[in-house]
């Protein structure tokens, strides 16, 4: 499934005008609870976060591959794991390998010292696949078959999450005497990308549920919870971390003392908006669970996807057609060999604005719509978001749509339309 470019430096995967915004904080403290830092957005560091790398500019220049096409840089996955790492500490990370699967990521995070979030069997596989051992999973899908449960078991997969009564049962079933963390479903209020109410269940529940799972054989150690995808609100962390620390004394009153606080994800990525520096923001996030937790800091796991590899990659694409409806419309249609069906799909409800470079920058700019290139009326990118590219830009010219190299090849259609599948490469 993999193979070396011709300069042997890159892996291919096969078929696979911003503005500044602070970050948001509470308002002058009343109570301890509510000193929070007042953390503000910092400017970008020597290689700009979310921008095009020198070598990504490099590769794209030499190589000139078919677009579209996502290129990840692994050295700045590399500083995003240790600033992650490092502003998180004393939590332990476990990459989110939904975000972007792809062997070379593994690898280098696998070095680095990563533990590894998994969703599936597929994903269990694959990180074994490069040598990851199987202590260093955790099974964070609390929809699971029971076969998926007894398969990633047998391979000696011991942690594992659940939020529902059915899901405990398979669990003491198929994994008997695992490690369990009940999900908790709290607010995402704050978050760029709100998660829905798939996951999780209610703080009242939870506390039945972990006193029922060790009652089944299995030991609860603790809940984890997701405060939404780029989330740049702070005080939601101290919203959320009170409802847990709550909860942890719930319990504990009925004879279980929880050990294990699972932050999720939430990690911002810089799209068209300034977020702030990943070390000054993991601070923050361990000062939030200091003030919930004075008396003894829990063990802590944190799962960033988008915060780990978001910022590394870089999607070049071509424009197919630049049209408009009509000789009246003060907007033109901008139709690129990309759309939400080959990679884009986070455009959804435009929920994540990309950033666009072309190389008519600099020069004039008129408002558009951007869209993709299938048969299909629903592959429109930018439609309500406000966009402006440059009035000379013709088809056959290049872009590039920046900070792409988290969910993009893994939400792929697999050739709808007849389009292959999203090219990646990892230089």
């Amino acid at each position: 499934m993999l193979a070396s470019d011709k300069g042997g430096s890159a892996t291919r995967l096969r078929n696979s005008g911003s503005s500044s915004v602070p970050l948001r904080a509470p308002q002058a403290p009343k109570t301890r609870r509510d000193r929070r830092p007042n953390l503000q957005v910092v400017p970008p560091q020597p290689i700009e976060r979310g921008g095009v790398s020198p070598k990504i500019a490099a590769f794209l220049a030499r190589e000139q591959p078919q677009t579209p096409c996502l290129v990840v840089d692994l050295d700045l996955v590399e500083r995003n794991y240790i600033d992650l790492s490092e502003g998180l500490s004393p939590a332990r990370i476990y990459y989110a390998v939904k975000a972007n699967p792809e062997p070379s990521i593994l690898r280098k995070l696998l070095r680095r010292g990563s533990n590894f979030d998994v969703a599936s069997r597929g994903e269990i596989d694959i990180c074994m696949g490069v040598g990851i051992p199987a202590e260093r999973l955790s099974f964070g899908n609390t929809i699971k078959k029971q076969s998926d449960i007894a398969y990633a078991y047998a391979k000696g997969v011991r942690l594992f999450a659940f939020d529902s009564a059915e899901e405990l049962d398979k669990l003491a079933e198929a994994a008997p005497g695992a490690q369990v963390f009940c999900r908790v479903l709290v607010s995402c209020d704050g978050a760029e990308w709100p998660l829905s109410r798939k996951f999780g269940c209610s703080p009242a529940m939870a506390a039945d549920l972990l006193l029922a799972a060790r009652e089944r054989g299995l030991e609860p150690i603790g809940v984890s919870f997701h405060v939404g995808s780029q989330q740049t609100d702070l005080a939601q962390w101290d919203v959320v971390l009170a409802q847990v620390a709550s909860l942890f004394r719930t319990v504990a009153e009925r004879g279980l003392n929880l050990r294990l606080v699972n932050l999720g994800g939430g990690m911002p990525s810089r799209y068209r908006t300034e977020v702030p520096d990943v070390r000054a923001y993991g601070q923050a996030v361990i000062e939030a669970v200091r003030r919930a937790f004075p008396d003894q800091m829990p063990d802590l796991i944190v799962e960033p996807g988008r915060g780990m590899v978001g910022d590394a990659g870089v999607i070049e694409a071509e424009v197919v057609l630049v049209s408009t409806k009509d000789a009246s419309d003060d907007k033109r249609w901008v139709y690129l060999d990309i759309g939400k069906f080959g990679g884009l799909a986070e455009t959804l409800d435009e929920s994540i604005k990309y950033r666009i470079e072309t190389e008519h920058d600099g020069s004039e700019t008129v408002p558009v719509i951007l869209a993709g290139p299938t048969c299909d009326s629903a592959d429109i990118l930018y439609e309500k978001t406000h966009y402006e590219l440059p009035k000379a830009l013709r088809a056959g010219d290049k872009v590039r749509i920046l900070a792409c190299g988290a969910y993009t090849t893994t939400y792929c259609a697999v050739a709808f339309n007849g389009f292959p599948p999203l090219r990646a490469y990892c230089i």
